[in-house]
């Protein structure tokens, strides 16, 4: 079934940035299914975070704001944050009537030649005059290149395939990344793994107070600085350091944390440094992060020279139609909040300016 659907607003994507948007949308008076529509490709709500290992609990989540409207309370922080996350996103969903249409993937956003841009997807077009992408960034893992990589005769997963600590029992590990996602990963893995060894590029930063207000804003300036520069944006995390806990602490003390510099190749049987050094692995575990998945507007060719969109706020400076909403300086839950309304109150001033000249 092939259809044309008009709408004013298309949402691409229901996580935290794609469902605070769809709020903020409807709170300006749209209407869901006939104003604006909300795509998402995943099999069920929850955003990324349905995706998350089961090890991944809600009480080890650090940092995660409620979307706007609705708070997350009495939940469970023994169970995987996947199921809390998931339950609380599919209420929300219901509770504000965002009509989210799933699964559904967008393969491309095109000129309509009409002055509206067309959304080419697996359940048909929208045309639509604006567009929110809040398609964060889980689809697009970073592998980095390393000589030798094809060679290795062990397994390579990445953090998106992380399947919890049982995986890796009996094992040698290369955990290779500075990130949370490699530090819990490491003082999972090191309980059932016969060996670990810590990988980075960049010493690691451990921060010992706890992150305030302040530090969380100078994070997300260099983020925005970035951006500003038409560069692809780098995560907040790796401008803010890893936070310091009585398990790290524990970890570090045992060796688990004793990072050492990043290899220089990678052999059949495990990683090799030039200097001469040998690790034998059975698994290399890339916890090497993501990159905004942004393929569905190439058509558009927003990308400046330096690889990155540049954005006025979460408006895209070459094409004033499109938000990016939850990339680079918005990709945390706080961000994605702030970032869904400011989005839309750009969005509602394109549209009625755009029915001034109409109906002039």
């Amino acid at each position: 079934m092939h259809h044309v659907a008009d709408m004013r607003v298309v949402v691409i994507g229901a996580g935290q940035a794609g469902l605070s948007s769809a709020y903020h949308l409807r709170r300006r008076g749209l209407v869901p299914g006939r104003d604006f529509i909300v795509l998402d490709h995943a099999p069920r709500p929850g955003g990324a975070w349905q995706f998350r290992w089961p090890t991944l609990t809600y009480g080890r989540l650090h940092g995660m704001h409620a979307l706007p409207g609705m708070k997350l309370t009495g939940a469970d922080p023994d169970r995987p944050a996947s199921e809390v996350i998931g339950g609380y996103f599919a209420e929300y969903e219901r509770v504000h009537g965002l009509d989210v249409r799933r699964p559904v993937h967008v393969s491309a956003v095109r000129e309509a030649g009409d002055g509206r841009l067309r959304v080419v997807t697996s359940a048909g077009e929208w045309l639509t005059q604006a567009l929110i992408s809040a398609t964060g960034t889980w689809d697009r893992p970073f592998w980095p290149s390393v000589p030798g990589q094809r060679d290795f005769t062990g397994r390579q997963l990445h953090t998106a395939t992380y399947p919890g600590p049982e995986a890796f029992r009996g094992e040698r590990v290369v955990v290779i990344g500075g990130g949370t996602s490699a530090v819990q990963h490491l003082l999972e893995i090191s309980q059932t793994a016969a060996r670990t060894v810590w990988v980075t590029r960049r010493p690691p930063v451990f921060r010992e107070e706890p992150f305030d207000a302040e530090q969380g804003r100078a994070a997300v300036a260099l983020v925005e600085e970035r951006v500003r520069n038409g560069l692809p944006p780098q995560s907040v995390v790796s401008v803010t350091g890893l936070p310091m806990t009585e398990a790290i602490r524990r970890a570090r003390a045992s060796g688990v944390l004793r990072r050492r510099p990043m290899f220089d190749r990678i052999t059949p049987g495990g990683v090799a440094w030039d200097d001469g050094t040998t690790v034998a692995a059975d698994t290399l575990l890339w916890a090497t992060g993501f990159r905004p998945s942004l393929a569905h507007l190439a058509p558009l060719g927003l990308r400046e020279p330096g690889g990155g969109i540049l954005l006025d706020g979460t408006r895209v400076v070459r094409d004033p139609r499109v938000h990016l909403v939850g990339y680079g300086p918005s990709a945390s839950t706080i961000g994605a909040n702030r970032a869904g309304r400011a989005a839309v109150r750009e969005i509602t001033a394109l549209l009625s300016r755009a029915e001034t000249l109409v109906a002039a």
